[in-house]
């Protein structure tokens, strides 16, 4: 199949960093409590002896930021590495705000306003990710990610920060690193976060439309389906981005290099476990199942062969070989479409400490898993909501939020008080 991808730049020279050049669902009614079940999973960084002791417990959530005034259209949190303690809120019209991350505090300014390049027609699509350059305190770059039209494609973009106003970025610093073409309006991820190798990851669906009508999942030749890993440390000098040479498709015929892993139907929010460096995903499901994936480097997570760990096309189209099944998986009696969350590294709330939590949009599910690097070893219904749980996001401090698309930010409290 042909690749849908438009590059906006060259991309014939190699990289000064090893790399070579590189060429929201509809809501349900209550659900009952989820069914976890877990699979067998390939070794990843086993768990540190005093996180095996801990045990996983019901929590209850309050207000992050009780003064300020919600932000509709909610989708995205981010905090930058550079020592100033900011909360960055992403909304989906194409606007990010910034504020103190001060529990007292009542304002939050306009940081960047983008909404005449965004395109926010389709229930997906929009400004839907956000991501700090990893010597952001020295350079001001950050990375979005958002939904375009005519042609409907999804760009992501480097702007700069205000050298004057560090809570102003320059709109007009905008340089565009990659564009995808998108054949639908649905399924287009969205997910931005650099890894602790300084490769920024990007999370791309598999173009939309139902059961995957392009087969794009399982196609190496295009972009979409899939989670990427490029260099963009020498844009500047080289003019686009980098490919690393250790990524799993250099070199192979008719796939695309920037490919890091690939199989998923619409990747809604992944991150990295800041202590091992493990890649968490949510992959939100067809009709029947949610799954919880660790992704790694090369590994086929199956769709649209497969939906969790069930066959989604039948008969010889089910070969399940090779492919990499879930963490975790549950079906409607869960919720509708799943938002992956974080491994929880801060200290306010001690038994959730190596967990990784997620939840899901329709049914305001919170749950937690800790994984002992071959399998799930505890998982437990954290708490049940009527949030509609956009996102997740952590702090400098690695504390943890729940983002809900009216605006909402709240935050666990410890057992036992506050």
């Amino acid at each position: 199949m042909a690749s849908m991808v438009l590059l906006l730049s060259a991309v014939a020279c190699s990289s000064g960093t090893g790399g070579a050049a590189a060429p929201a669902p509809a809501i349900s009614t209550r659900a009952a409590p989820a069914i976890i079940v877990t699979l067998a999973r390939p070794t990843v960084t086993p768990v540190p002896p005093d996180e095996q002791r801990l045990s996983l417990r019901p929590l209850e959530l309050e207000p992050a930021f009780p003064g300020l005034e919600p932000l509709d259209g909610l989708v995205g949190m981010a905090s930058p590495d550079d020592g100033s303690d900011r909360v960055f809120q992403v909304l989906q019209v194409g606007q990010i705000f910034v504020h103190a991350n001060k529990r007292e505090v009542t304002r939050a300014d306009l940081f960047l306003d983008i909404r005449e390049r965004v395109n926010d027609r389709g229930n997906e699509e929009g400004l839907l990710g956000l991501a700090f350059d990893p010597d952001y305190g020295s350079n001001g770059y950050f990375y979005v990610y958002y939904s375009a039209a005519n042609p409907r494609r999804s760009v992501v973009s480097r702007f700069r920060a205000d050298a004057d106003n560090p809570d102003l970025a320059d709109p007009d610093s905008e340089r565009i690193v990659l564009q995808v073409l998108q054949p639908f309006s649905n399924h287009n991820g969205g997910q931005l976060a650099f890894g602790g190798d300084g490769y920024l990851y990007i999370g791309l669906g598999d173009g939309g439309g139902g059961g995957d009508p392009g087969r794009n999942g399982q196609d190496l030749s295009t972009l979409l389906g899939s989670i990427l890993r490029i260099d963009v440390s020498g844009i500047d000098q080289l003019g686009s981005y980098g490919i690393p040479l250790d990524n799993p498709f250099v070199g192979v015929q008719d796939a695309r290099a920037e490919i890091w892993a690939y199989g998923f139907r619409n990747p809604w929010r992944f991150s990295f476990d800041t202590d091992t460096g493990d890649l968490w995903a949510a992959d939100v499901g067809q009709n029947d199942y949610e799954e919880v994936d660790l992704v790694t480097r090369g590994a086929n997570y199956g769709w649209s062969v497969t939906e969790g760990d069930h066959c989604f096309r039948g008969g010889s189209d089910c070969d399940t070989a090779g492919l990499t099944p879930p963490v975790a998986e549950y079906g409607r009696q869960g919720g509708c479409s799943i938002t992956g969350g974080y491994v929880y590294r801060g200290a306010r709330v001690p038994s959730l400490r190596g967990a990784y939590v997620y939840g899901d949009f329709c049914s305001g599910r919170l749950w937690a898993l800790r994984h002992d690097g071959l399998q799930v070893v505890e998982s437990i219904s954290l708490a049940d909501t009527t949030l509609r749980i956009s996102s997740f996001g952590e702090d400098q401090d690695n504390e943890l939020y729940v983002l809900s698309i009216d605006g909402r930010i709240l935050r666990f409290v410890p057992s036992g008080g506050k």
